[in-house]
């Protein structure tokens, strides 16, 4: 690094705090304007789920089978063949919520709806129209993908930016991979959609934080905690048991360092909670503690039992397909993610944070082998690779050591710079286009999805269609929030006046070890 850096100052603990306030109310305002994708096989399951819990007091989704394929079959009953964390999250919101949709305030929505010209403009044609049922049905899954989504997605980007101070203690540089890692990859496009993907990779990341941002030593019920969430992401998407398993052996690694040992007692007690649970509910449903639903799916039988659950070894296929295919290619859908890779190299170089580059690297390799090695690596209807995203938060940290690196050579922070505006471009072209994500029957979705329907401004729908506007044009309120939110953050920021000197020779040092 250069050495001509005399001058620059540490951020303090309020700048540290704007600005992680102001990611997530920048990224909760980019998520919340578009609404979740309705007629969604999978988002439908884990609702379908929800209500059943709430409305019949039972697992079975008998009533609302007909609106997903994603289910499973016992006896003459069905099924969410779904991990469970999500929709087990979103009972309690919507049992909340269920009163006031029993007002009259439900009739007066579908009916406005009905006579909404703008919004029947992006209904299907050869669906079934508005009625009570699917506005309610709409509104619940606008609250819990808000809820269970697009607030996990957003914490998580900011709670990125605070760790990254660890590498760094210039703002820009975490900036960029916290704004980047939550508009510019395909966490974006699943943020406000009622997945499980979102919430288990806050989940994750959250453990990770809260083992690593501990300087001292480490109390009964911050390991508790970490129990807990380490168990919760694995019910909420069963994939990431790979990493769950690195962040064990990391915690295991940072109570060994500080001679603790009972921390560990009770992390392993706040992930057998939740595993009591689990196999309560598998055992109640599908009649055993290991029994998933997946097992008993009835339209997927083939994938998911080929292998072990429908893994089998990495092929070629599916290696070229979820990196630069146009098909589900990561990194042409978000080509600044590659610099990822020589950020690896950097940060071993440095020496700094060994423990915490071999848990990341670790992380990224073993769900990139597992999507690698699934039978159905494409994951239906995405945008990208939608199995990697719980890795994505992992993958993106390595960015930061080569933006210092390499930040002070204007032409490379340029073309930096062009990387990650051509990355945000195509993830919301993308994301945006139609009210679908992209068919797996469309081999090149670039052509035959993202350019036929932005020209026909054919686009998902969102919060500007409500107010009249339609295609293209309903994205300019939203832009216009964002430039009023930038110029306020950078008011406030510039305003707050209890920042700490550091000489070059701290930021090199920091930087470095």
């Amino acid at each position: 690094m250069n050495n001509d850096r005399q001058g620059q100052t540490l951020p303090s603990h309020s700048t540290e705090r704007l600005h992680a306030l102001a990611i997530m109310t920048i990224l909760l305002l980019c998520y919340a304007y578009f609404f979740p994708r309705w007629a969604d096989p999978n988002q439908n399951s884990r609702l379908n789920m929800v209500f059943a819990v709430v409305e019949e007091g039972t697992f079975r989704i008998d009533k609302y089978v007909a609106n997903t394929v994603d289910y499973a079959k016992v006896g003459e009953h069905y099924y969410s063949d779904k991990a469970p964390g999500a929709a087990l999250l979103g009972v309690p919101i919507y049992a909340a919520l269920a009163p006031l949709l029993d007002t009259p305030l439900l009739s007066t929505v579908t009916a406005r709806l009905e006579s909404h010209s703008a919004f029947a403009g992006t209904l299907r044609e050869d669906g079934s129209g508005v009625s009570a049922q699917k506005v309610r049905f709409a509104i619940v899954q606008v609250v819990l993908s808000f809820l269970v989504s697009a607030l996990p997605t957003a914490a998580l980007a900011a709670l990125i930016f605070l760790w990254l101070q660890a590498v760094t203690p210039l703002v820009w540089p975490r900036l960029v991979v916290a704004l980047g890692y939550g508009l510019a990859t395909p966490a974006f496009a699943y943020a406000n959609a009622f997945y499980g993907h979102q919430l288990s990779a806050f989940l994750l990341f959250a453990a990770f934080y809260l083992l690593a941002r501990s300087s001292a030593r480490v109390g009964a019920g911050r390991a508790l905690l970490v129990g807990l969430l380490l168990g919760y992401a694995f019910v909420t998407e069963y994939p990431v048991a790979l990493m769950v398993i690195p962040i064990g052996l990391y915690a295991l690694y940072t109570f060994w360092q500080r001679r603790q040992f009972a921390p560990l007692l009770w992390l392993a007690a706040g992930g057998l909670i939740v595993a009591a649970g689990w196999m309560w509910y598998n055992t109640t449903i599908f009649g055993g503690p290991l029994e998933l639903g997946y097992s008993r799916s009835e339209l997927w039988a083939d994938q998911h039992h080929t292998g072990f659950m429908s893994l089998t070894t990495p092929t070629l296929d599916a290696v070229w397909g979820i990196t630069f295919s146009p098909f589900r290619g990561l990194f042409l859908l978000s080509p600044w993610l590659l610099l990822a890779l020589p950020g690896f190299v950097i940060w071993w170089r440095n020496g700094a944070l060994r423990a915490e580059w071999w848990l990341t690297l670790s992380i990224v390799a073993a769900i990139f082998l597992f999507n690698a090695s699934s039978s159905m690596w494409w994951g239906g209807f995405a945008v990208g690779p939608r199995y990697l995203l719980p890795m994505l938060p992992f993958l993106a940290p390595p960015i930061a050591f080569v933006l210092t690196a390499w930040g002070e050579r204007l032409w490379l922070r340029a073309v930096v710079m062009l990387i990650l505006l051509w990355s945000l471009i195509a993830v919301w072209s993308m994301t945006l286009a139609e009210q679908a994500f992209p068919s797996d029957a469309l081999r090149n979705p670039w052509v035959d999805h993202v350019l036929p329907n932005w020209a026909t401004g054919n686009i998902a729908r969102n919060m500007g269609v409500i107010v009249g506007l339609e295609g293209v044009w309903s994205l300019t309120p939203l832009f216009g929030i964002l430039v009023i939110v930038a110029v306020v953050w950078f008011w406030l920021a510039t305003r707050t006046p209890d920042h700490s000197r550091v000489t070059s020779s701290a930021i090199h040092q920091t930087a470095n070890h």
